[in-house]
């Protein structure tokens, strides 16, 4: 059996010597952004400190925290830490409001995130031997050059389709035998039920593991990929202001993502107080740059919501994990007062039997009063004429959905392939209120 880690000095380290290793690289990273950096040195200089005061990885609570807000003030190159001529790539967020997050690599730190993409490739059981289809966008997105150079770095083979054209996707996928799919869980959806509609007999295609990410989703979700593909579906988690897919990943355990913290330093903290938060309470995780060279960013706020372990995992890795995203602190709802995550919903949704994996949620305010309609698809075989059997369906949704969120949600059943589907991120909330 071929080996399952692809730097297994790196992956089963001692904690303390992971915290010895983070430490100095920490400190490595303070002495670059404050002599590089006039925004970080102004920052540091107005908590008067300085690179002496860090001395160990326990003393990163002394540092600034970094927002995204603090990216697009310095847009676009203005976090950069070498000159122009070292930096060998662009990206940029996907964001729909306003300027972009932008973010430069040098040549060895899109080395580092290919080496922290092969870890995780490994980690899923594949290897050179792997045929994989990167179907996550290529562009300024992140996910597609992501899952493209770490599955070369392996020495697997790469067909770099991109999203979209999905009959193409589909030929493509079943003629040149793609063992590995990688684009978002909402697409994989969509591409799951164009294979059923395609002709092509399922057994016919190659694929056993699909590398999903890019969006929060559910682990009633993961159970749908996997009956619909036949494969193991695996999480990857990655943020381009970090490195895109590659920061965190799951193994063959599928109990949490190991988060590659020899390069990203994670912290949990209360997303109110920004306190550090213990191990195994859900808060925001924050993310630190261990040897970025292009742009470091120190205690980079992400918004998602998780909680980390450490300890040994049962595949033998000492890596830190992190639970699954359960949403972001800024795509929370609150509805008459009440905390709710589209995560909540679609949970609750796929517990049961007759409802696909396809919804939207709209919110909004009449009479002064939130109000919440989730229109979720039938699947094909539970939907029918009888009104009867349907108002039977909605009534059970209705009264899980009270149970769980504490409120009540307007459910409005949709006959199959009624919701438009998304080649990327799905859009799942449509807030109408004035807020």
């Amino acid at each position: 059996m071929k080996n399952k880690y692809w730097n297994e000095n790196i992956e089963r380290m001692s904690r303390e010597d992971m915290r010895k290793l983070q430490g100095i690289r920490l400190k490595q990273t303070v002495e670059r952004v404050y002599h590089d950096s006039p925004f970080y040195r102004k920052k540091m200089q107005e908590l008067d400190i300085t690179p002496d005061d860090i001395n160990s990885i326990d003393d990163i609570v002394k540092l600034p925290f970094t927002t995204k807000y603090d990216l697009r003030d310095n847009y676009p190159f203005g976090m950069f830490t070498v000159p122009m001529s070292q930096i060998v790539r662009i990206h940029a967020s996907s964001g729909t409001t306003g300027k972009p997050t932008v973010v430069g690599h040098t040549r060895r730190d899109l080395a580092m995130w290919a080496e922290c993409m092969s870890r995780a490739i490994y980690a899923y059981g594949l290897d050179e031997s792997d045929i994989f289809q990167v179907s996550y966008g290529y562009g300024l997105f992140t996910g597609g050059f992501g899952a493209h150079y770490g599955a070369e770095n392996v020495g697997a083979s790469v067909i770099p389709m991109s999203s979209g054209n999905t009959a193409k996707q589909i030929t493509l996928m079943h003629d040149f035998g793609a063992t590995a799919l990688c684009c978002t869980p909402s697409y994989a959806l969509y591409l799951a039920d164009a294979i059923r509609d395609s002709g092509y007999p399922l057994e016919e295609f190659k694929l056993k593991a699909g590398v999903f990410g890019a969006e929060p989703w559910t682990e009633n979700m993961r159970k749908d990929l996997e009956r619909k593909l036949n494969i193991k579906a695996y999480n990857i988690y990655g943020l381009s202001e970090i490195a895109g897919p590659g920061v965190a990943f799951e193994c063959e355990c599928q109990d949490g993502s190991h988060v590659n913290e020899d390069h990203f330093y994670p912290e949990i903290v209360d997303p109110e107080t920004l306190q550090p938060l213990p191990e195994g309470e859900t808060g925001e995780l924050v993310l630190t740059h261990l040897t970025k060279e292009g742009m470091p960013l120190l205690r980079y706020r992400t918004k998602d919501l998780t909680a980390l372990r450490r300890g040994t995992c049962s595949c033998g890795r000492t890596l830190a994990r992190i639970d699954r995203i359960m949403g972001r602190s800024d795509d929370m709802l609150i509805i008459r007062g009440v905390n709710v995550f589209p995560t909540q919903i679609e949970s609750v949704m796929l517990e049961m039997p007759e409802f696909e994996p396809h919804y939207q949620l709209i919110v909004d305010r009449v009479n002064n009063t939130d109000t919440m309609e989730l229109q979720v698809e039938v699947r094909p075989e539970f939907y029918t004429d009888e009104i009867s059997k349907m108002m039977a369906m909605q009534k059970r949704l209705y009264a899980r959905l009270q149970s769980v969120l504490g409120l009540s949600v307007n459910v409005r059943l949709v006959e199959p392939r009624s919701i438009e589907r998304s080649t990327g991120k799905a859009k799942r909330v449509v807030d109408k209120r004035k807020l």
